[in-house]
């Protein structure tokens, strides 16, 4: 069952990773000195919003399989 849900959405879940690294990384050479900046003040937002960015851009890469 888990094998079949990795397997149905593999894109969507490396859209997650590579958003979160990317995230990190985005962070990490452009963060907010002063601590105002909403998404690059801390590292978790950075990674939280690369992972749902990277889910949302390769999402739409997958096929619906549903049969009709």
């Amino acid at each position: 069952m888990i094998k079949r849900l990795l397997h149905r959405h593999a894109l969507t879940i490396a859209g997650i990773i590579i958003g979160g690294v990317a995230g990190y990384f985005y962070y990490d050479y452009t963060s907010c000195a002063s601590g105002t900046c909403p998404i690059t003040a801390r590292p978790l937002n950075t990674i939280i919003y690369g992972a749902v960015m990277g889910a949302l851009c390769l999402n739409i890469f997958e096929r619906d399989k549903k049969t009709i």
